[in-house]
Protein backbone atom coordinates (compact mmCIF):
# COMPACT_ATOMS: atom_id res chain seq x y z
CA UNK A 1 0.00 0.00 0.00
CA UNK A 2 1.17 3.56 -1.18
CA UNK A 3 2.08 6.33 1.79
CA UNK A 4 -0.73 7.99 0.44
CA UNK A 5 -3.32 5.62 0.71
CA UNK A 6 -2.29 5.08 3.98
CA UNK A 7 -2.60 8.86 4.37
CA UNK A 8 -6.42 8.92 3.09
CA UNK A 9 -7.20 5.88 5.28
CA UNK A 10 -6.15 7.38 8.49
CA UNK A 11 -7.84 10.39 7.53
CA UNK A 12 -11.22 8.89 6.51
CA UNK A 13 -10.98 6.62 9.73
CA UNK A 14 -10.49 9.88 11.97
CA UNK A 15 -13.78 11.04 10.28
CA UNK A 16 -15.92 8.01 10.22
CA UNK A 17 -18.88 6.43 12.28
CA UNK A 18 -19.46 2.97 13.04
CA UNK A 19 -20.86 1.89 9.77
CA UNK A 20 -17.74 4.01 7.86
CA UNK A 21 -15.52 2.23 9.80
CA UNK A 22 -16.58 -1.41 8.32
CA UNK A 23 -16.80 -0.03 4.89
CA UNK A 24 -13.60 1.56 5.16
CA UNK A 25 -11.74 -2.01 6.42
CA UNK A 26 -13.25 -3.44 3.17
CA UNK A 27 -11.28 -0.61 1.64
CA UNK A 28 -8.06 -1.85 3.22
CA UNK A 29 -8.62 -5.40 2.11
CA UNK A 30 -9.57 -4.30 -1.55
CA UNK A 31 -5.83 -2.00 -1.37
CA UNK A 32 -3.95 -5.30 -0.45
CA UNK A 33 -5.77 -7.28 -2.98
CA UNK A 34 -4.47 -4.93 -4.89
CA UNK A 35 -0.99 -5.12 -3.81
CA UNK A 36 -0.91 -8.92 -4.42
CA UNK A 37 -2.12 -9.14 -7.45
CA UNK A 38 0.55 -6.29 -8.83
CA UNK A 39 2.95 -8.34 -6.90
CA UNK A 40 1.75 -11.38 -8.61
CA UNK A 41 1.98 -9.70 -11.99
CA UNK A 42 5.28 -8.79 -11.30
CA UNK A 43 6.13 -12.10 -10.09
CA UNK A 44 7.29 -11.26 -6.87
CA UNK A 45 5.50 -14.14 -4.46
CA UNK A 46 7.31 -12.98 -1.10
CA UNK A 47 5.81 -9.56 -1.19
CA UNK A 48 2.61 -11.66 -2.91
CA UNK A 49 2.49 -13.61 0.39
CA UNK A 50 2.75 -10.53 2.25
CA UNK A 51 -0.01 -8.89 1.16
CA UNK A 52 -2.40 -11.31 1.31
CA UNK A 53 -1.28 -12.28 4.95
CA UNK A 54 -2.84 -8.68 5.86
CA UNK A 55 -6.03 -8.95 3.21
CA UNK A 56 -6.43 -11.88 5.87
CA UNK A 57 -5.33 -9.58 8.57
CA UNK A 58 -8.69 -7.02 7.65
CA UNK A 59 -11.23 -10.27 7.42
CA UNK A 60 -10.06 -10.70 11.00
CA UNK A 61 -10.60 -7.34 11.78
CA UNK A 62 -14.17 -8.06 10.35
CA UNK A 63 -14.81 -11.45 12.11
CA UNK A 64 -13.77 -9.79 15.53
CA UNK A 65 -16.49 -7.15 14.96
CA UNK A 66 -19.31 -9.49 14.50
CA UNK A 67 -22.02 -8.89 16.74
CA UNK A 68 -24.18 -12.29 17.10
CA UNK A 69 -26.86 -11.41 18.86
CA UNK A 70 -28.03 -10.68 15.26
CA UNK A 71 -28.47 -14.12 12.88
CA UNK A 72 -27.20 -12.30 9.86
CA UNK A 73 -23.48 -12.51 12.16
CA UNK A 74 -23.47 -16.01 11.43
CA UNK A 75 -23.75 -16.09 7.66
CA UNK A 76 -20.89 -13.55 7.74
CA UNK A 77 -18.98 -15.47 9.81
CA UNK A 78 -19.23 -18.49 6.97
CA UNK A 79 -18.43 -15.89 4.31
CA UNK A 80 -15.43 -14.70 6.31
CA UNK A 81 -14.20 -18.11 6.64
CA UNK A 82 -14.88 -18.80 3.32
CA UNK A 83 -12.76 -15.88 2.10
CA UNK A 84 -9.76 -16.51 4.59
CA UNK A 85 -9.84 -20.03 3.21
CA UNK A 86 -9.73 -18.76 0.04
CA UNK A 87 -6.85 -16.36 0.41
CA UNK A 88 -4.69 -19.39 2.01
CA UNK A 89 -5.72 -21.29 -0.86
CA UNK A 90 -4.63 -18.77 -3.39
CA UNK A 91 -0.93 -18.36 -1.22
CA UNK A 92 -0.45 -21.89 -1.45
CA UNK A 93 -1.25 -22.76 -4.91
CA UNK A 94 0.25 -19.51 -5.77
CA UNK A 95 -2.38 -18.38 -8.07
CA UNK A 96 -5.27 -15.56 -8.58
CA UNK A 97 -8.32 -18.17 -9.18
CA UNK A 98 -8.86 -18.54 -5.23
CA UNK A 99 -8.15 -14.47 -5.06
CA UNK A 100 -11.10 -13.81 -7.32
CA UNK A 101 -13.35 -15.80 -6.06
CA UNK A 102 -12.44 -14.22 -2.24
CA UNK A 103 -12.76 -10.97 -4.06
CA UNK A 104 -16.07 -11.39 -5.54
CA UNK A 105 -17.44 -12.08 -2.17
CA UNK A 106 -16.16 -9.63 -0.85
CA UNK A 107 -17.19 -6.92 -3.31
CA UNK A 108 -20.95 -7.56 -2.86
CA UNK A 109 -20.71 -7.51 0.49
CA UNK A 110 -18.84 -3.76 0.55
CA UNK A 111 -22.15 -2.60 -1.17
CA UNK A 112 -24.19 -4.21 0.83
CA UNK A 113 -22.33 -2.14 4.07
CA UNK A 114 -21.21 0.90 2.19
CA UNK A 115 -25.83 1.21 1.55
CA UNK A 116 -25.90 0.84 5.07
CA UNK A 117 -23.26 3.48 5.77
CA UNK A 118 -24.95 5.61 4.20
CA UNK A 119 -28.16 5.21 6.56
CA UNK A 120 -25.57 5.48 9.47
CA UNK A 121 -26.36 8.63 11.30
CA UNK A 122 -24.26 7.53 14.55
CA UNK A 123 -21.65 9.97 15.93
CA UNK A 124 -18.15 9.70 14.89
CA UNK A 125 -15.93 6.73 16.33
CA UNK A 126 -13.28 9.44 17.35
CA UNK A 127 -13.95 13.13 19.00
CA UNK A 128 -11.52 15.72 19.40
CA UNK A 129 -10.18 15.91 15.94
CA UNK A 130 -9.19 18.07 13.40
CA UNK A 131 -12.13 18.91 11.19
CA UNK A 132 -11.41 18.29 7.00
CA UNK A 133 -12.52 20.21 4.26
CA UNK A 134 -12.17 19.20 1.20
CA UNK A 135 -12.51 21.45 -2.14
CA UNK A 136 -11.68 25.19 -0.65
CA UNK A 137 -8.46 25.46 -2.86
CA UNK A 138 -7.05 23.70 -5.72
CA UNK A 139 -3.45 22.53 -6.37
CA UNK A 140 -1.55 22.60 -9.24
CA UNK A 141 -2.28 18.79 -9.98
CA UNK A 142 -4.97 17.97 -7.13
CA UNK A 143 -7.86 18.43 -4.26
CA UNK A 144 -5.72 20.53 -1.36
CA UNK A 145 -7.47 19.54 1.58
CA UNK A 146 -7.67 22.52 4.73
CA UNK A 147 -7.70 21.28 8.42
CA UNK A 148 -9.15 23.32 10.82
CA UNK A 149 -8.88 23.24 14.53
CA UNK A 150 -11.63 23.52 16.76
CA UNK A 151 -9.65 23.69 19.69
CA UNK A 152 -6.06 24.81 20.64
CA UNK A 153 -5.95 21.31 22.82
CA UNK A 154 -6.72 17.90 20.44
CA UNK A 155 -5.86 14.61 21.91
CA UNK A 156 -7.03 12.60 24.95
CA UNK A 157 -7.75 14.69 27.97
CA UNK A 158 -7.07 13.41 31.71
Amino acid sequence: MKNEQVKDFTRRITQCNKGGMIVIIYDIFFAYVKDAEDAFSNQQPEEFKKALRKAARCVDELIQSLNFKYSISKELYSLYVFVKNSLAKSMMRNGLDDLNNAKMIMQDLHDAFGEAAKQDSSQPLMRNTQQVYAGITYGRHDLTETYQVPEASRGFLA
